[in-house]
């Protein structure tokens, strides 16, 4: 009897820290309709995102926070942190899902984060520093950068085993002249690299949420499912100062926070690229022509709102392969002296299930290229409509399974330099903004492109990758594979020496890698310290501030972000609150 006392005891334990190490313990955190009508806070955070987390759980430790997050808990969805139903999470359309879909006005067909952790939850998880250039360039202190970096990659990054596809991209790489091999390393430097990952080794994801362990319990209330529709403002000496939010859950309720008397005390908008400007908009600060024409309260006229939207274009090659390969996503990047990024993932038949519940059927899918996910690139940007999803998808499951054995290798452009805009669709803040990218408008996007993808041809001919890839990167002809298979192979119109016939391979088969930023711009919008220009007591912190993407992947500079800002706001406050208590 004592033995089984203990078993059971033991059980419960290795439960309990389990679901700790998860995050479904967290205590502090609820669905909104369990939050109180009014409520007053030292800060106000908007957005529990890849920046929102780790700042929430940082400010935490001194003072009171509320993090207010518009979807669920990723620890909830079990497609969420399991890598192989990466891409059932972006196949989904449905309202509760973790990602919202949007079309930009190019047609190219895109996804936001609405779940706690952001787009750290719906990614492809690779994990890789800014480079020196980039921290210097915003002015961020080097070493407490640093000291951020390696706050979060002790909970979420992790060094990934390469099999014997990514292991030989690499080599490719290396044996086309993207050098000196850096091995296995963080840091953004020229040349050939195998980065960091969010996933574990039993390819378990570890999200912005999982940072959420290190808040003081007291401090911080997490509510779910908290839609905020606008920000609440009172003036002081004629300008605008940032009091409380309002919110709604999931049944409509409605609540309101405020802000506790004190004047350091802030609203911080972590919405991300899509979210912050849009919020800023809904609540009386943008362009005041655009806010006029919806009937919005003009609170500040604030023209670079929604302004400097980019998303960095990626062009992708599927290699049929006559080996098996594994299964795998980001993993090996080249960081190439012509500004451009070639990166890589392998394997198909994900065992996917979509759409989700009872109705639930096996769907073949190529991961982060599924046409399911909005990634078709047979077709230019404006024909991607459902109908040739359908078709796309129908034509999947007519081929051979041999046909599905292969990876694809992906350039993606660093910047980007072409820009375009936002804008407000309506007053609902759940439904999407409209955003233009302009896509390779600037002709260095469109160059880089095209030595990307000249890259890419030389790396799947390389002796290193000889083992991937069939002779003229064709399918055997007892494939039977159709036109209607929708991968882009390495067939071009004039060859791959035309360089015309490149440039329109870019434009046509653009597609997103889910990098996009912008909209509330440093120098535009806030300024260094991410304040909002004109308007006291309110900040940006997220990608929505960038001008350009940091490194290759940008979500592990946006968490550092977070934790950064959260230190240096901390200590920034405690130097002019301890100065004030002296005198």
């Amino acid at each position: 009897m004592a033995f089984l006392v203990v078993t059971a005891l033991f059980v419960q334990l290795l439960l309990f820290f389990t679901q700790q190490a998860r995050g479904l313990n967290y205590t502090f955190m609820r669905e909104a309709v369990e939050a109180p009508s009014l409520a007053y806070y030292d800060y106000i955070i908007i957005g529990g995102g890849t920046a929102g987390c780790p700042l929430a759980a940082t400010l935490s430790e001194r003072y009171r926070v509320l993090l207010l997050e518009r979807g669920g808990s990723p620890y909830d969805d079990e497609r969420v942190l399991n890598m192989a139903h990466f891409a059932d999470v972006l196949a989904d359309t449905s309202a509760s899902s973790p990602s919202q879909r949007f079309v930009s006005e190019d047609g190219v067909i895109n996804a936001r984060p609405r779940v706690l952790g952001g787009g750290s939850c719906i990614n492809a998880g690779f994990f890789t520093r800014a480079g020196a250039g980039y921290v210097r360039a915003r002015g961020w202190d080097a070493r407490e950068v640093v000291s951020a970096y390696r706050w979060v990659e002790d909970v979420v990054a992790f060094q990934p085993e390469l099999g014997p596809w990514q292991a030989a991209m690499r080599r490719g790489l290396l044996e086309i002249g993207v050098v000196p091999d850096n091995g296995f390393t963080y840091d953004h430097i020229l040349g050939t690299k195998v980065g960091g990952s969010i996933f574990d080794p039993q390819g378990r994801r570890h999200t912005a949420a999982d940072l959420l362990r290190y808040s003081r319990p007291e401090g911080i209330d997490v509510f779910l499912r908290a839609r905020v529709g606008k920000i609440l403002f009172s003036r002081k000496g004629g300008k605008p100062v940032a009091r409380g939010v309002v919110y709604h859950d999931a049944r409509g309720g409605s609540h309101i926070a405020y802000l506790n008397l004190g004047s350091r005390n802030e609203i911080i908008l972590s919405a991300g690229a899509l979210g912050s400007p849009q919020l800023l908009m809904l609540s009386g600060v943008g362009p005041a022509d655009h806010l006029g024409e919806l009937g919005i309260t003009l609170v500040l006229d604030h023209p670079g709102v929604g302004q400097g939207m980019s998303d960095n274009p990626m062009n992708a090659i599927y290699v049929p392969s006559p080996s098996p390969v594994e299964l795998s996503l980001i993993q090996v990047v080249g960081i190439t002296r012509f500004g451009s990024y070639i990166e890589g993932a392998s394997g198909s038949n994900w065992n996917s299930r979509t759409p989700s519940g009872a109705d639930a059927q096996a769907v073949r899918n190529f991961g982060m290229f599924s046409p399911q996910t909005g990634q078709l690139a047979t077709v230019p940007p404006k024909q991607r409509t459902p109908e040739a999803i359908a078709r796309a998808v129908e034509a999947m499951s007519q081929v051979p399974d041999a046909a599905l054995r292969g990876g694809f290798i992906l350039e993606k452009v660093l910047g980007p330099q072409s820009t375009g805009r936002l804008a407000l669709r309506n007053l609902d803040p759940d439904d999407n903004p409209t955003v233009s990218f302009n896509y390779f408008s600037h002709p260095d996007d469109l160059r880089r492109c095209v030595a990307g993808i000249t890259a890419i041809e030389r790396v799947i001919r390389s002796r290193a990758f000889s083992r991937f890839a069939y002779p003229n990167f064709a399918f055997p002809a007892t494939f039977n594979v159709t036109a209607e298979f929708p991968v882009n192979l390495m067939r071009l119109r004039g060859g791959v020496s035309d360089p015309r016939a490149l440039e329109q391979f870019c434009r046509d088969t653009v597609m997103t890698i889910w990098h996009y930023h912008g909209g509330c711009q440093v120098g535009r919008v806030v300024d260094r310290d991410y304040r909002v220009l004109g308007i006291e007591a309110l900040r940006v912190i997220d990608g929505s501030t960038f001008n350009a993407s940091p490194g290759t992947n940008p979500q592990a500079t946006v968490m550092m972000l977070g934790r950064y800002m959260g230190v240096k706001i901390q200590r920034e406050r405690m130097i002019a609150e301890g100065s004030g208590r002296k005198q």
